[in-house]
């Protein structure tokens, strides 16, 4: 009887233990993206009238930035048309 119920406990304990760190890496997958957004802003902000850095420091930024490059140049593409958007995303033909 003990034995049940301690291994009932300890699977309760790992099922809570597996959704909260699902729930963190989730989180922090979110805030990461987030802060690769904003840094892209800061770095490519002339595109929506943000004083920019120094173009020198932007060059360089460059090769690293072809992601995030991309997605804004493709939301600058579909910020006319946001239905459109919305069907793309939703993978509607």
């Amino acid at each position: 009887m003990m034995r049940t119920l301690k291994n009932r406990l300890a699977r309760l304990w790992r099922t809570a233990d597996e959704v909260a760190r699902e729930k963190a890496v989730e989180t922090v997958s979110h805030e990461v993206t987030e802060l690769e957004n904003i840094f892209a802003l800061l770095v490519l902000g002339m595109f929506v009238g943000i004083p920019s850095p120094p173009i020198q420091i932007t060059l360089d930024l460059m090769p690293d930035m072809e992601r995030e490059f991309d997605l804004m140049l493709s939301k600058v593409a579909t910020a006319h048309d946001p239905l459109g958007e919305l069907f793309s995303v939703l993978d509607i033909d």
